[in-house]
């Protein structure tokens, strides 16, 4: 009874641990309303009236029906953006509601609705375009100071809608009516009947222009647009006037800014040569490459405004540089790995070539299987594991595309199944092919001591490790299209100082596809698959035999559980098998839910044996996205029950699952 008590409290200890350190981190200051997300609102009600403002209750009334009208009027609307803060004044009031005229028609037009009627009535008097009464809005607003909320209308008659009557897109250096064949493939999105909305006009002049510059085009323009406005019969006739301009090759390309960070080092960075066929996207791509170099903030590429002598593109690099030192603190918990901490040092420019140097200090705690918070028999400090280390990345040796990399790291680590300690280095030298490619060589050094349910046993390697990496996605940390692929084999051999002989090989890959052209919808994929060769179960270290389970494996179960067990511990497999399949939706531009399964096992022989059993869990998530990335809260429930284990997983961290 004792021990069972002791777990309860703990438990309850730890959890309002928690409780206490989100309330802590909140800001302090003035009590207001919790807003989780933006999804509940905040400032939307008007203050009471004083002497010192004249507050106003504000209502939009549309006649009919319109699209999207009421949207379009509160992005526009100062009355309604400043509705929460009241003017001084009926003089301001009124003026406030006078600017809103203009503003409303405005975007009524965008809309399409050229035959709009908008009335803004304040206190009874109603503002029109072209009739001015605002001294009698303010006259009719002054007595409501300090006495009541002053009530205002925004009224509006859209009228019927005007649709696009006629479409003719001409050569403006030619004047030839330009065809289909000369249109983007997919057409520009705009045919007769459409809404006539400045968003579709504006879309579909961006369409012609960008398939011009996808045609090696740099200044491809819309010279000229003329629409005609038929109000009795609610069309338009438009003619867009395009100025293609000449095909162009990339010229030459200079570097400017960041003058403490060596040119050769940038320039190692950009794939694209010159003589390369113009394209917006290779643009984006120089972009892209350079800002991997850790030492630069940011890099803007400026196209030349003419082309050259030889009918080329020169490019103009401008590139700032980032503040070379940082220290940074991170946290993340999940409810089966356990919390985590981390807590780093990093100088981005440490001999002025772009120089990487990374100190790192990592804690864990395990909380899963047994771990000491959640019993009263153990010392905490047995489940307690660590890291230290220092990585160095010097890039760009001799200014070609070959980078130096070193780490070296002491390490305990601490799972349900084994305990480790040891001290690895690593150093080798990593081939850059293009940003999406490149392959790595080097040695490796690890000493190390592992004990699990079976014994203790110390063991040395001596590696020679071989990896590649290819990365087509469209970005690292919110990806809707492309695939990755990582790949490594590192052979361990007794000739070369190794306590054993063994081949370690890991393969992962990912894919991502968009269902909908704003990427709202997106499938992703992923794979794994890892292979001890040479060396039998018992030879091999337990911290090198692979595991599944865990964030970013098999979420739901315990972290490195799930595996060839003795008495109902999990000491690890010599393969292992592993996928996830998730459908990331976005419910709004910030809020998305993930509906995912993920399933995997490790197996004792060197292959995937399929008679035994792969767990499967399945869950859902939310994500809020952010500048950084989405932050990601996953709730995971195993589909098979094992021994001891939870029956469910909660993760929170940075990032997408894969």
């Amino acid at each position: 009874m004792r021990s069972a008590r002791g777990r309860s409290s703990r438990t309850q200890i730890w959890k309002a641990a928690l409780v206490v350190l989100a309330v802590a981190a909140a800001p302090v200051g003035q009590a207001s309303a919790f807003n989780f997300f933006g999804l509940f609102g905040s400032g939307d009600t008007p203050p009471a009236p004083s002497t010192e403002a004249l507050p106003y209750d504000l209502t939009i009334t549309i006649v009919g029906v319109g699209d999207g009208i009421e949207t379009a009027i509160r992005d526009v609307s100062s009355l309604y953006r400043l509705r929460a803060d009241a003017p001084p004044d009926a003089d301001a009031l009124a003026r406030l509601a006078k600017g809103d005229l203009t503003a409303v028609v405005d975007a009524l037009w965008g809309l399409g609705y050229y035959n709009a009627q908008v009335t803004i009535d304040v206190a009874g008097v109603g503002l029109r375009l072209g009739a001015n009464r605002v001294d009698a809005a303010i006259a009719a607003a002054g007595p409501f100071l300090n006495t009541a909320l002053v009530p205002i209308a925004i009224v509006v008659d859209p009228g019927q809608r005007f649709s696009v009557r006629n479409i003719t897109i001409r050569d403006a250096d030619t004047g030839r009516t330009l065809t289909a064949a000369d249109l983007p493939p997919g057409g520009i999105r705009l045919e007769p009947g459409d809404p006539a909305s400045a968003a579709r006009i504006l879309a579909a002049q961006s369409r012609i222009v960008d398939h011009y510059r996808e045609q090696a085009r740099p200044f491809a323009k819309v010279a000229s647009i003329e629409p005609v406005v038929h109000h009795p019969v609610a069309a338009m006739d438009l003619t867009i006037a395009i100025s293609p301009g000449p095909e162009a090759r990339i010229g030459q390309i200079a570097v400017t800014g960041a003058d403490g960070v060596d040119e050769r080092v940038i320039r190692s960075f950009i794939y694209v040569d010159t003589g390369t066929l113009y394209s917006p996207k290779a643009i984006a791509d120089i972009r892209t490459s350079l800002g991997r170099i850790e030492a630069l903030s940011s890099v803007r590429v400026r196209e030349g405004e003419a082309l050259d002598a030889d009918g080329r593109l020169p490019l103009t690099v401008e590139a700032t540089e980032r503040l070379p030192r940082a220290f940074g603190v991170s946290a993340q918990f999940s409810t089966t790995d356990g919390p985590s901490t981390r807590v780093y040092w990093t100088h981005r420019n440490l001999f002025g070539g772009a120089e990487v140097l990374r100190l790192e200090a990592s804690a864990f705690y395990l909380t899963e299987g047994g771990g000491a918070l959640f019993s009263n028999r153990r010392n905490v400090l047995d489940d307690m594991g660590g890291r230290i280390s220092a990585s160095f990345l010097k890039p760009a040796l001799g200014g070609t595309r070959n980078d130096f990399l070193a780490d070296a790291r002491v390490e305990r680590d601490r799972t349900d199944g084994y305990d480790s300690r040891l001290v690895n280095v690593t150093a080798g030298i990593r081939h850059r092919f293009s940003d999406s490619f490149s392959i790595q060589g080097g040695v490796e050094y690890e000493r190390g001591l592992v004990k699990d349910i079976t014994g203790k046993r110390d063991y040395r390697l001596v590696g020679l490790p071989l990896s590649l990496n290819f990365d087509s996605t469209d970005s690292r940390l919110e990806p809707t299209h492309g695939f990755r692929v990582t790949g490594g084999v590192a052979p361990y051999l007794r000739g070369l100082g190794s306590s054993i002989d063994m081949v370690v090989s890991r393969f992962n890959a990912s894919t991502y596809f968009a269902l909908d052209d704003r990427a709202r919808y997106v499938i992703a994929a992923r794979i794994g698959f890892g292979s001890i060769l040479g060396a039998s179960l018992a030879e091999v270290p337990t911290n090198r035999r692979f595991f599944a389970g865990g964030g970013g494996s098999v979420r739901g179960y315990a972290f490195r559980s799930l595996s060839p067990t003795v008495k109902g511990r999990p000491i690890g497999g010599r393969s292992l098998l592993e996928g996830s399949l998730e459908a990331r939706i976005r419910v709004t531009d910030t809020i998305g839910v993930v509906p995912f399964i993920d399933a995997g096992a490790a197996f004792a022989e060197s292959y995937p044996d399929f008679n035994e059993n792969i767990r499967v869990a399945a869950g859902l998530g939310l994500r809020y996205y952010t500048g950084i990335g989405p932050i990601r809260l996953d709730v995971a429930i195993p589909l098979t029950r094992e021994h001891g284990q939870r029956g469910y997983g909660i993760y929170l961290g940075i990032g997408q699952a894969f």
